[in-house]
């Protein structure tokens, strides 16, 4: 058992270019969270709509759908999919920055309309834990690869 363990945190280099199994793992983690709960919200939205869409509405759906879809071949690879994660983070810290952080510190967050929100971005701090930053900073800004 301490065995099985002990492998999730060392590097995979036959698999995973160095990863640990540890962030493999909650990576897919993340990746089927999103596709199947941010997907079911958004593909539903966007199949049961009636009549037309305000360009704002239609924009926000099919981003979030695009998302959740694309969040799927993360589950099947999810070193190329990095990205997505990145994309999350990015979005979520920023959102959080700009709308939760000024409203926290003038003490109106709670009862207002991003109160709901702030408390589903909070959870940002799982992607920024799971992603194996070395191996992401050396993919996508060095452009190089671990052999």
């Amino acid at each position: 058992m301490y065995h099985h363990i002990k492998n999730l945190f060392q590097a995979d280099f036959v698999n995973y270019e160095g990863v640990r199994r540890i962030n493999i793992y909650l990576m897919r983690l993340l990746y089927v969270l999103m596709f199947l709960f941010l997907g079911k919200d958004a593909w539903t939205a966007i199949l049961t709509h009636n009549g037309a869409w305000t360009s704002y509405n239609a924009m926000v759906w099919s981003v979030w759908a695009a998302f959740a879809t694309l969040a799927g071949l993360g589950i099947l690879h999810p070193l190329k999919m990095i990205p997505i994660l990145l994309l999350e983070i990015f979005y979520k810290v920023l959102w959080l920055i700009l709308v939760a952080y000024p409203l926290i510190k003038a003490d109106k967050l709670a009862g207002s309309s991003a109160e709901e929100m702030t408390y589903v971005f909070l959870p940002v701090l799982i992607p920024i834990v799971a992603i194996p930053w070395a191996y992401t900073f050396r993919t996508f800004v060095l452009k190089t690869r671990k052999a």
